[in-house]
């Protein structure tokens, strides 16, 4: 059977979304993307761009600039028109979506090299833009109950999750992203890409904007919770709005070894589900439990383990009811940090994760056998993928 393999991945650092205030406010999404292509290609120049058989792109917010991103932004990038560009939307798990789709292909011998990629600029295409849904949803469901934040305290009411343990998790997550970000933990994956400081003085971007040095638990139980009186949720314990790219290199193993390329991990399974979309950040429990049934693995079985914050109240949601862990800090969750610290670019991250992932078991975790990566979704969406080191 054939065997997919992460030849290298890479992403842009994660910036604000601020019109006045991110660095990357004067630049295109789909030249975040451009840049991570070249990277990917320069540091493997044993891989030509017109060998891929196609590039797979998940953006959760498909209009504006992002409209047809995946093919846009290859023939913006001077690339070859005879390679295949497909753009995936399923929300949040848009990018690793893109990465399954990819690993699969070349599992069923469809294409022995793909780019797989997520991209997502939440300030020139915000979230929800040209949105025009069906009405029969608003007689499904109760609008009210829709918006991300809403959804989160519901998670946090119906699994119990009090507003100190999330704010413990936020803390923790920027304290360990400042950590890894100082002992140059993501220099390996960060492309650098040209930026702007707030008063417009240009600088090459290299880290991500949103990690806090000063983070305060004192000042996160001050902050207004917007979404409910009393509630949990705060801007502290939410995933900020954010601009980034992320892309992978894949590899049919047998054609890694031919062009003589080195690898470390291989897809092993993927699962996604569906959930009621009213509390959408618990898809991951589901996620998970579908795809160590499916390769008949246990919790206990899995060495590390990446999840995306969406927001504290789920994240912790999800880790207790899977047995994960209680509370932070993790000895193998998002070790270096997570996306209440590194921002969470809709369709970017479940591609980052698993760039991440891969870095982190080529490193800090070189001996874990098993990794996962899992995320949910906006109307309910949720997928999860797991990872396997690979034995030479």
């Amino acid at each position: 059977m054939k065997e997919c393999v992460v030849i290298d991945g890479v992403r842009s650092a994660n910036a604000r979304a601020h019109k006045d205030k991110g660095w990357f406010r004067n630049v295109r999404p789909e030249d975040l993307l451009i840049e991570v292509y070249r990277a990917l290609f320069k540091r493997n120049p044993k891989v030509k761009p017109e060998d891929v058989e196609a590039v797979f792109c998940g953006t959760a917010n498909q209009a504006g600039m992002q409209n047809d991103i995946a093919r846009l932004a290859w023939l913006a990038g001077g690339f070859p028109e005879n390679v295949a560009s497909n753009g995936i939307n399923q929300q949040c798990p848009s990018g690793m979506a893109a990465t399954e789709h990819a690993a699969r292909a070349i599992l069923c011998g469809e294409g022995d090299i793909f780019v797989a990629s997520g991209v997502e600029d939440m300030q020139k295409v915000p979230m929800m833009f040209a949105m025009d849904m069906h009405p029969k949803i608003f007689e499904r469901y109760f609008m009210g109950d829709l918006p991300m934040g809403n959804t989160a305290e519901k998670v946090a009411r119906l699994w119990n999750v009090n507003r100190k343990d999330a704010e413990v998790m936020a803390y923790w997550s920027h304290k360990k992203a400042a950590a890894s970000r100082d002992a140059g933990k993501f220099d390996n994956e960060i492309v650098p890409i040209e930026g702007e400081e707030e008063d417009g003085t240009k600088f090459i971007v290299t880290k991500d904007q949103w990690i806090r040095d000063d983070v305060s638990l004192e000042e996160m139980a001050e902050m207004k919770t917007p979404f409910k009186e009393d509630g949990v949720v705060s801007a502290a314990v939410s995933s900020p709005l954010t601009a980034g790219a992320a892309a992978l290199l894949l590899m049919n193993r047998d054609k890694a070894d031919e062009l003589g390329l080195d690898y470390h991990i291989k897809y092993a399974g993927g699962a996604m589900v569906g959930c009621d979309p009213t509390v959408m950040g618990i898809g991951p429990i589901y996620a998970a439990k579908k795809l160590l049934k499916r390769t008949g693995l246990g919790v206990k079985d899995i060495d590390i383990w990446e999840l995306n914050e969406a927001f504290g109240s789920q994240a912790l949601a999800c880790l207790r009811e899977l047995g994960i862990a209680q509370n932070a800090p993790f000895d193998n969750v998002n070790v270096w940090g997570g996306a209440l610290a590194l921002g969470h670019p809709l369709g970017e991250s479940g591609c980052r994760i698993i760039v991440t992932l891969n870095n982190i078991m080529k490193t800090d975790f070189k001996d874990a056998k098993y990794g996962v990566a899992m995320l949910c979704g906006g109307f309910g969406n949720a997928n999860a993928s797991l990872w396997q080191k690979v034995d030479k």
